[in-house]
């Protein structure tokens, strides 16, 4: 009894002291080779370690001041602490030897190693705000530096320049212009070419850089269409003609026009992808059903949109290589014309051939489309992964349609309930709620809702089946539960009054016998019937649905969208099921990126990308037939020498005959 008051008076704080300083890991590190290795008290390596600092012998506490020691320790060791009766006896049995400690060690630690950070929300969050920051957030702000303003007042006064330069040559072609002030005219022209020249100065910089990096452009060929000008005003001067620089500076102000929509649609994709906050992809995937490739959502990369933004299209490829071979036919068709009729006029017709080439619209017939949509599908927190990415939605697909596409959380709410028979009313909504809980889809949160409304609990669920025409059925504590529509039902053999017909409601039978009918509100909500009526409007892309929630009819659908149904697939509950749970691969390259989960945004992705790719090829087809048009007719009037059609007026006319059909073609995307 001394010993242990002696140890209690000087030595407890002490001790106490060295066990609140000492990690718990260090202490079970130490425990091995203060007490002999003792596998089962890990909880007495402190105090025995304790004991040997201070150099008195550890021996055993009273029981009073046991007690006091455990109220000290931290909760979770003293759940592991073993009494000193039981503390001894494993000592004396459960002894291991020191070599072996590396062995039991791993044993005893063997915690699972989950892989935290792919998982953890935050974790991906911050991954993917850092790709944001230096991604597109980076790019956004240089080309905010960089600006629109100034493109839309060089557009603006080039068309300024088009409307006096049309006016001048309109006045001189009905006879009005005196012959004294013919020269003042002509220099006007030429003035107003040069100026417009000025204001494109970047477009036809750019064109020379293209040319020096081996590319030809229709940049490249507007400055040579320049300086063609240029040297056939010299012989305006000479001759008393009026050159065609009212043509040169709309195809200027159509040039400058485009590279500002380049510019705004950068801007608007950089800025919806700045701003999220998850990032949702867009995958095709091959024969996912009936033999059709299916488009699937994943989780969204930054790097899938940056990589491949920025590439040139197919039909901007095919523009440039328009834009070189016209340029050859029109030198050919100027040489043909000097030869017959003298160097003057091939001078003219070499410049004419170039101004009818290429129509003006063509400059922005594959950039207005694009702008347009971006400005649509930026509401919607959407963007496409450049043309790769159009090229990859196109085509016959599917699209699953989960429950929350048609009617997200939230938008379907319990109306009321009426119970029918003498059963309990908890129970028949316990077996309601475990049934449509065994079944999964939209009425699932609305059920747990009103079974924790009633406190009830859930039941086991057996020979559950889903029988897919609005009901589904299974066996609850013995007995047979239908759930489904009033039609249902009824073709189930099960008497239903009269009087209760409720339009969306569910109605309950339990062996046989109606017991409950739960009203359903299902709220139209825009976005999703916007989104299904985009998708059941586009051509070879087939919407099937794939939710577990058997009120989703055909019947029911129509009557609340007003749609089509005939292009959306109803496939049984097994089909369904398989189809949820496929996902695209890992490493997919995604066609398009969402911020956002509704139907809206998927659905715009699909459709906006077939409509651009058609509106991009129907404009490369008119203009590129339109070129060649304008240069038949010159080569015809190179033959018969016709100069005196090749005026300024008639130029600029055929010019604005083409941007009308070019210009309503770049309307395609704003009906997505």
């Amino acid at each position: 009894m001394n010993d242990h008051d002696e140890l209690q008076e000087f030595d407890l704080d002490d001790i106490l002291k060295e066990f609140h300083q000492d990690p718990p890991e260090e202490a079970a590190q130490e425990q091995p080779a203060e007490e002999g290795g003792k596998e089962n008290a890990p909880a007495e390596a402190p105090v025995g370690e304790s004991a040997g600092d201070t150099g008195e012998s550890s021996e055993e506490l009273s029981g009073e001041d046991y007690s006091r020691l455990l109220e000290e320790l931290p909760q979770e060791e003293v759940s592991q602490e073993a009494s000193p009766r039981e503390e001894t006896a494993a000592a004396s049995q459960d002894t291991v030897r020191l070599d072996d400690l590396s062995e039991v060690a791993p044993q005893k630690e063997e915690p699972p190693k989950p892989t935290i950070l792919e998982l953890d929300p935050k974790a991906r969050l911050r991954e993917l705000k850092k790709k944001l920051i230096a991604g597109p957030e980076k790019r956004y702000y240089e080309l905010s530096e960089l600006g629109i303003g100034k493109l839309q007042t060089a557009v603006f006064l080039n068309l300024v320049i088009v409307l006096l330069c049309a006016g001048t040559t309109a006045l001189f072609a009905m006879g009005m212009v005196p012959q004294n002030r013919l020269r003042l005219v002509i220099f006007s022209q030429v003035l107003a070419m040069l100026i417009s020249a000025l204001l494109g100065s970047h477009q036809m910089l750019d064109g020379l850089g293209d040319l020096f990096k081996g590319r030809f452009t229709v940049n490249t060929l507007l400055t040579i269409t320049f300086v063609s000008c240029c040297v056939d005003a010299v012989f305006c001067l000479r001759d008393l003609r009026v050159p065609c620089c009212g043509a040169f500076s709309l195809e200027m102000a159509m040039a400058l026009l485009a590279r500002y929509h380049r510019r705004s649609t950068e801007m608007a994709q950089m800025d919806t992808l700045r701003k999220a906050v998850r990032l949702h992809s867009m995958v095709k995937v091959p024969d996912y059903y009936q033999g059709k490739p299916g488009i699937l959502r994943g989780y969204g990369r930054v790097e899938d949109f940056m990589e491949n933004y920025s590439r040139s299209s197919g039909p901007e490829k095919f523009q440039c290589v328009y834009a070189f071979v016209s340029l050859l036919l029109c030198a050919a068709i100027a040489v043909f014309a000097g030869l017959r009729h003298g160097s003057a006029l091939g001078v003219q017709v070499f410049s004419t051939s170039l101004l009818v080439a290429v129509p003006a619209s063509y400059f922005v017939a594959l950039t207005r489309p694009a702008a347009i949509l971006e400005k649509r599908l930026h509401m919607v927190g959407t963007v496409l992964c450049g043309w790769q990415g159009v090229k990859k939605l196109r085509g016959k697909a599917v699209f699953p349609l989960k429950d929350e596409d048609l009617f997200p959380h939230g938008s379907s709410k319990l109306n009321g309930v009426k119970f029918y028979g003498d059963r309990s009313p908890d129970e028949v909504v316990s077996y309601a709620a475990s049934l449509i809980c065994r079944a999964g889809g939209g009425l699932e949160h609305v059920f747990r809702q009103l079974l924790s409304s009633r406190g009830g609990r859930e039941l086991p669920v057996s020979n559950f089946r889903n029988y897919g025409e609005g009901g589904i059925g299974g066996e609850v504590c013995g007995d047979g539960v239908l759930l489904g529509s009033y039609s249902f039902l009824q073709d189930m053999g099960v008497e239903v009054p009269e009087g209760s017909l409720v339009n969306q409601a569910v109605y309950v039978a339990v062996d046989g016998e109606l017991c409950a009918v739960v009203a359903i509100s299902y709220a139209k909500m825009r976005s999703s019937s916007a989104g299904l009526v985009s998708l059941c409007s586009s051509r070879k892309l087939s919407p099937v649905l794939v939710g577990g929630d058997f009120m989703l009819t055909e019947e029911m659908l129509r009557e609340k969208f007003g749609i089509n149904t005939r292009r959306i697939a109803f496939p049984p509950q097994e089909v369904r099921s398989e189809l949820m749970l496929r996902q695209p691969e890992e490493n997919a390259v995604a066609a398009a990126m969402t911020t956002r989960e509704d139907l809206t945004s998927f659905a715009y992705a699909v459709s906006g990308a077939r409509a651009l790719r058609l509106s991009a090829i129907l404009g490369t087809v008119v203009h590129v037939l339109g070129g060649v048009l304008g240069m038949a007719i010159m080569l015809t009037l190179a033959y018969l020498g016709s100069a005196e059609l090749l005026t300024p007026t008639n130029v600029l006319l055929y010019q604005l005959v083409w941007l009308i059909p070019g210009l309503l073609l770049t309307e395609w995307t704003r009906a997505v």
